[in-house]
């Protein structure tokens, strides 16, 4: 089911309710079962696989403590198997669809992507290798190591949850808090407001330049493109305000995921402002390991190359998105080698770099490089991706983007204003987190009640047409 429909609307005040009424001693269960429930109105045949995962990374753990002396082969099984699965699911077609190209031959299957594959993969891996590491201890009760691997509000998109921080929580008592209520629901209702009334407003204007290239000129695309990038913002962070949400409500604390990253000043800092959960994710567990910056200058950007190139592939067995990732990849050597030049000539210019100005431009330079990376991200494939490109650079004199977006007057100020309003909330809410976090004072400010209203009348209103899923549920 998705978020923002009426099936889970119905279904999370219920499982909430039982998460305070059930006795701590066997809280895990309903909460499992509704996770399992919440999963499979989305994969019911794929079930299996969840629980394959959920297994052998379970018993890994196990044994990697209690047989140390071959607590290396364990965690290789266990890393093995899971990446097995997510690559037979994933990546088969992609890699044997592209080899069976060269000879002529079709060796690709009938595979259904299980919904949020990456994601419980990928915290699965990180339990194997935090036992092994000895950072964490294993988890003995096998039904609160599946409620971490499954737990609804994360499941199918992130956060990417750590074992450190999910687990514990899973075991402590969770009373009932009216903040913890109030900053929840505040928190869902903000999520909310991205996905329905910004990013699915937006993704009209979008789909009529990406589905329809051989008709754009340069001004459609790069609108159709700046138009992206606050989709697929307020898509997946809107989706992560209200898992975040979810889980407050309930007591739980998610990690933080994106930290309004279009206000970055560089492509290092985008990255540590969005999808922030597999940014660290591929931190630690990749680049680390690889050596990150320990073995000279070479080798780190060699390692940062890599750490993109495989971003890239974690979001989709496409090359449109593995060339997404390699145009950052080459966005962040770029700017590692020319980093101390640019400081020079800023210096020998006599330019003061903290000033407003500069970094307001540095800024629109980063978003500019951003939004440019997202066209690839975004075609739906590389023969659209090339026409797209072609037309961006050649048509700059045509004249017809109000028609290739089909927008009107008063769909742009519905659009304009959405944005402003989500802007001025996403800041709210940023500053509100690490106030929190910090342990600040925190004031209610203005009230959202205005912005519950719209949400809800929104949703109702689209009930009938049904809800659109979130586009990282794909990954």
């Amino acid at each position: 089911m998705n978020f923002n429909s009426l099936q889970f609307l119905l279904f999370y005040p219920i499982v909430a309710v039982l998460n305070f009424v059930v006795p701590r001693k066997y809280r895990f269960i309903p909460l499992l079962i509704a996770s399992y429930y919440f999963y499979m109105t989305w994969s019911a045949k794929l079930f299996f696989l969840i629980l394959f995962t959920t297994a052998v990374s379970y018993a890994s753990g196990l044994l990697i403590e209690k047989k140390p002396k071959h607590k290396t082969l364990w965690m290789v099984i266990s890393v093995v198997a899971s990446l097995s699965v997510l690559f037979f699911f994933k990546y088969y077609n992609f890699f044997v669809g592209t080899v069976g190209s060269w000879f002529g031959v079709d060796l690709t299957l009938r595979l259904i992507l299980p919904v949020g594959i990456s994601f419980y993969t990928f915290q699965t891996l990180s339990y194997s290798i935090d036992v092994y590491r000895g950072n964490i201890k294993a988890e003995r009760n096998f039904f609160y190591y599946a409620l971490f691997v499954s737990f609804f509000p994360q499941l199918v998109a992130g956060p990417i949850e750590r074992p450190d921080n999910l687990l514990p929580q899973l075991h402590a008592e969770h009373k009932f808090n009216a903040d913890d209520l109030y900053l929840g629901a505040k928190r869902m209702m903000a999520g909310f407001f991205k996905k329905i009334v910004v990013a699915d407003t937006v993704a009209v204007y979008v789909n009529a330049v990406y589905n329809n290239p051989s008709e754009t000129s340069t001004l459609s695309i790069v609108i159709a493109t700046v138009l992206f990038a606050v989709q697929i913002y307020c898509d997946f962070s809107g989706y992560t305000d209200i898992a975040i949400g979810c889980a407050r409500v309930m007591g739980y604390r998610l990690m933080q995921n994106f930290n309004r990253p279009y206000s970055a000043e560089n492509i290092r800092d985008f990255w540590a402002r969005w999808h922030i959960s597999l940014s660290s994710w591929f931190k630690d567990y990749l680049y680390i390991p690889l050596g990150g910056n320990r073995k000279g200058y070479i080798r780190e950007l060699v390692n940062l190359f890599i750490v993109f190139l495989v971003s890239g592939l974690w979001h989709g067995a496409e090359w449109t998105f593995l060339l997404w990732g390699l145009l950052h990849g080459i966005y962040r050597v770029v700017g590692a080698l020319t980093h101390k030049a640019r400081e020079k000539w800023y210096a020998s210019l006599g330019i003061d770099t903290a000033t407003r100005p500069v970094r307001a431009f540095r800024t629109a330079v980063t978003f500019a490089l951003v939004c440019f990376a997202w066209i690839f991200f975004r075609a739906n494939n590389t023969a659209d991706l090339l026409l797209i490109l072609q037309r961006l650079f050649t048509t700059f004199g045509a004249s017809t983007f109000v028609a290739e977006l089909g927008i009107t007057v008063s769909g742009a100020i519905t659009v304009v204003l959405a944005i402003v309003m989500m802007v001025l909330l996403d800041r709210k809410l940023t500053l509100e987190h690490y106030d929190v976090k910090s342990g600040a004072a925190l004031s209610n400010g203005t009230s959202l009640y205005l912005v519950w209203a719209i949400v809800f009348a929104w949703m109702i209103l689209l009930a009938s047409n049904g809800s659109s899923a979130f586009i990282y549920f794909q990954f």
